[in-house]
Parts: structure tokens; sequence; C-alpha cells
């Protein structure tokens, strides 16, 4: 499972010109689902989520988490994140899951971070989107499962 985290002031999902969710100062977190990915990999990107310490403390240091801030977070599935760009010119993306799987891996992870965050919200799986972010910092986070040891 592939995520790109990033610290963001908000964030805003359109779906046919029409707000769709929103969230104030927190987390957008674009989840891609990997062929062979189990509850395994997103409780792992889930609580590695959660618990960065990437908001600044009175010092101005990345010292505080999502939890410790009580930030709220924004999850939108993005299998793009699978691409293979090795080949060619033209992305791949057979290494993302069948979309039936990637969807029940993605409702996992929403409900798991639900009870977790003080407010969630989403996009809507397999649907064009558009995001609105004011990234903060600048701060991009990239986590892989597959890399957790």
């Amino acid at each position: 499972m592939r995520a790109v985290i990033q610290r963001v002031d908000r964030a805003g999902v359109n779906i046919n010109s029409q707000l769709f969710s929103s969230i104030s100062q927190g987390l957008l977190v674009l989840l891609g689902v990997e062929k062979g990915d189990s509850g395994k990999d997103a409780d792992y990107v889930l609580e590695k989520t959660i618990n960065l310490r990437i908001f600044e403390d009175e010092q101005g240091k990345m010292n505080l988490s999502l939890i410790d801030i009580g930030g709220e977070m924004m999850v939108v599935s993005q299998f793009t994140l699978l691409a293979d760009c090795v080949k060619g010119r033209r992305p791949s993306f057979t290494r993302a899951e069948e979309p039936k799987k990637a969807n029940d891996l993605y409702e996992y992870f929403v409900a798991q971070a639900s009870s977790k965050v003080k407010k969630l919200a989403t996009g809507r799986f397999q649907e064009m989107m558009q995001i609105e972010l004011i990234n903060n910092g600048p701060v991009t986070i990239l986590l892989d499962s597959r890399k957790m040891f």
C-alpha cells in the first residue's frame, strides 16, 4: 500500500463541480492499494500516518502528530500511485489491485481511521475528482507498506 501524505491547512474534494467533502488543518492522504495488500498493510500505513511527528510545536520543530494536534484527515483513493513508468511513455498499472479488492481495503482503512481522528473526510472510489489543497510547509511524505521492515 502506498500513501502520499500532505500536511494541509485545508483540503477539499469536488465531484461534478460540487463540494463533496472538506477538512481544515490536518492531513490529506492519497492512498494506492497494490496487489497482495492486506489489512496488515492498511493498519501499518494508518498508524504511521496518524503518529508521524510532522506538525510544529511551540519552538517551530516538527514534533507533533495528527493525534497530538487533534487534526483532521481526508483519505482519497488513488490507484495511479502504483504506476510503473520504467518502459515507454504510458504508465502501466498492473501492480494496482483489482477495483473490488482495492475498494474493500480502502473502506477498511477509512473505517479504522474514522475511530482514530477528530474528523475524517473522503473522496469517492473510482470517481473523477478535483482535489484542492493548501499544503502547509510544504510537507509531503511518501509511505510504502512494502518497506515497513
